[in-house]
């Protein structure tokens, strides 16, 4: 068990806000509200800023991360910021070659498919992670911390599964074949890459709480693909071994929650692997759109929940739109706690002014 130390957010400034209050268990008297995709692409000034810099560019300029991730919590006045990065960042500090190409998404020169492939990756870390290897995010997360006050910071990380998908696909892909395949066909191979992934994706986490933010949550955006049983024996192990070193950490003082750090588990299309999500060790789950709250809620009891506004409904008329907000919220009143969300990311064609209407909508719904 690590102490975090006595000037760190979560030891005061952002310790009573909503957001660390609903994901410790605590209903507050208004239901927090952020979005995935917040900061980025649906916004004007965020598309203004990144005129001439590539996505990977950006997320390594500390002073153009500041900027993007405190865009949002300005514009709409959400309970919380999510730091701008990208799941790739971690592997392309450490060595990789990955780029983000536009449209496509983060593309490998080199698939990872054999014995000598990860070798080649463990190579990059003979020692372990490098003290200072993620330099560029811990300055960005401390000025964010300072900027931000009492509105709590959210690190992340992609889950390793899902970063071992787009090492061995080589991009993205649709049903994961190829890191289905190097599973079960080479099973030694994927427990050695799952567990360097895990290694790294636990340092990266680590680094962005010991930093300044409040809470850490982890993606695992493509494990719905996966049968409970493949995730259960063969990834949930890893997620629980990236979140370790956060969850060994303590705030100093701190009774709700166990004095832990706030951690959350999302992924998409994972209605069925929820109560699994839950067991790596995590304090939220997220839900995406296609499992109602209430639903997500007797499935893993006692758990707070995040989310899950469908997407699609960002560009429906508004009175359909409120009415799906007030739905969900009302859905979330079987969890303990809800800090409502998308049911995935912000779409880049939504129009801003409906995000900010939702929070209005969210806040205001305190005293109906």
């Amino acid at each position: 068990m690590t102490l975090l130390p006595a000037d760190h957010p979560l030891t005061g400034a952002t310790a009573s806000s909503s957001l660390v209050r609903a994901y410790s268990g605590e209903r507050p008297p208004t239901t927090p509200v952020w979005f995935m995709r917040q900061a980025g692409r649906s916004l004007p000034e965020y598309r203004a800023l990144r005129t001439g810099t590539r996505m990977l560019e950006a997320c390594l300029d500390p002073d153009l991360v500041t900027e993007i991730t405190l865009q949002p919590v300005r514009r709409h006045g959400v309970d919380a910021a999510i730091f701008f990065s990208d799941i790739v960042v971690p592997l392309r500090l450490i060595g990789v070659d990955v780029d983000i190409v536009p449209g496509k998404g983060p593309v490998l020169a080199h698939p990872v498919r054999t014995a000598a492939d990860v070798a080649a990756l463990r190579a990059l870390t003979p020692d372990g992670v490098p003290a200072g290897l993620f330099e560029p995010v811990t300055t960005a997360v401390g000025q964010l911390a300072g900027e931000l006050g009492t509105t709590p910071l959210i690190g992340f990380a992609g889950a390793p599964f899902t970063l071992a998908a787009y090492l061995v696909e080589g991009g993205p892909s649709k049903d994961q074949l190829a890191a289905r395949t190097l599973m079960h066909g080479q099973p030694e191979v994927w427990a050695d890459l799952m567990s360097w992934l895990a290694d790294l994706t636990g340092a990266f986490l680590l680094a962005q709480i010991g930093a300044g933010a409040s809470a850490a949550q982890l993606f695992d955006s493509w494990a719905g693909g996966l049968s409970l049983a493949d995730y259960t024996a063969l990834v949930a192990p890893h997620s629980a071994a990236a979140l370790a070193p956060v969850r060994e950490l303590r705030v100093p003082g701190a009774a709700a929650n166990g004095g832990r750090v706030p951690t959350v588990h999302f992924g998409v299309g994972t209605g069925h692997l929820l109560g699994a999500m839950h067991d790596v060790g995590v304090d939220v789950v997220g839900v995406d759109y296609r499992t109602p709250l209430d639903q997500a809620a007797a499935v893993v009891p006692g758990v707070p929940l995040q989310g899950n506004v469908d997407p699609a409904l960002l560009a429906a008329p508004w009175p359909v739109l409120e009415a799906h907000v007030h739905d969900v919220l009302a859905r979330g009143t079987a969890a303990p706690a809800h800090v409502l969300n998308l049911g995935h990311g912000v779409p880049p064609e939504t129009d801003p002014g409906v995000l900010t209407r939702i929070v209005e909508t969210v806040h205001a719904a305190a005293g109906r």
